[in-house]
């Protein structure tokens, strides 16, 4: 089966998924949250959850069920009501807890691992839950693959994957360039407690673009 796309899709594919990498979005917006205050690990672990939810949706994708997801008003509403009040959820935990989100270094072992894993966790459900990622891998993927290829399933699943692989690069760059504040943020807790206020700002924002998304 021939599922890998010319040179020229391929090249086109690519300069668009790194331009869209770029696009602020919750997932990118966590992933610098955690950075920011819990370390270069824990913005790492966020990606990875929100890849895992990337793989799920290139395959649902792929083998149609997005398609019946979105043409199904229920399922559509429920999905973007989960999606809106995980979004909210986040935005009072950083209210809430605040400060307490950052690693203390006499309790690093267990408690970093517990972080990690929920890290990735909330990652996962950020990706899985937003209506908008699977209306956006709906219209992105299709246009680099023609409908009457006998192919196109294999050709959806191969683009969704390289998706998550060309944008691994700049992500990384950027929770890495994140983890390289989190030192100065440490010792001004006044700037850190702002930053809480304007990232439960900007969690409640995108809640309310998931409450207001379209299905078809």
């Amino acid at each position: 089966m021939d599922i890998i796309p010319s040179l020229p899709v391929f090249l086109a594919f690519s300069a668009a998924t790194l331009l869209l990498a770029l696009t602020p979005g919750p997932d990118m917006t966590l992933s610098i949250n955690k950075a920011l205050k819990e370390g270069r690990a824990a913005g790492l672990a966020v990606l990875v959850g929100t890849n895992l939810g990337l793989c799920v949706h290139t395959m649902l994708v792929a083998f149609g069920v997005s398609a019946l997801i979105v043409a199904s008003p229920t399922a559509f509403m429920i999905l973007k009501t989960g999606g809106a009040a995980y979004l909210f959820w986040i935005a009072v935990m950083a209210i809430r807890k605040g400060n307490n989100f950052v690693l203390e270094a006499e309790a690093r072992t267990e408690r970093k691992r517990n972080r990690i894993r929920a890290a990735i966790a909330n990652g996962f459900w950020i990706n899985l839950l937003n209506p908008k990622v699977i209306i956006f891998f709906m219209t992105f993927l299709p246009q680099f693959v023609d409908a009457g290829d006998p192919n196109v399933t294999g050709k959806l699943l191969f683009l969704g994957f390289t998706f998550i692989v060309v944008a691994l690069l700049p992500t990384i760059a950027i929770v890495v360039a994140a983890d390289r504040l989190s030192g100065w943020l440490m010792a001004h807790k006044r700037v850190l407690r702002g930053i809480d206020y304007l990232f439960a700002g900007v969690f409640s924002l995108f809640a309310v673009k998931i409450l207001l998304t379209q299905g078809r």
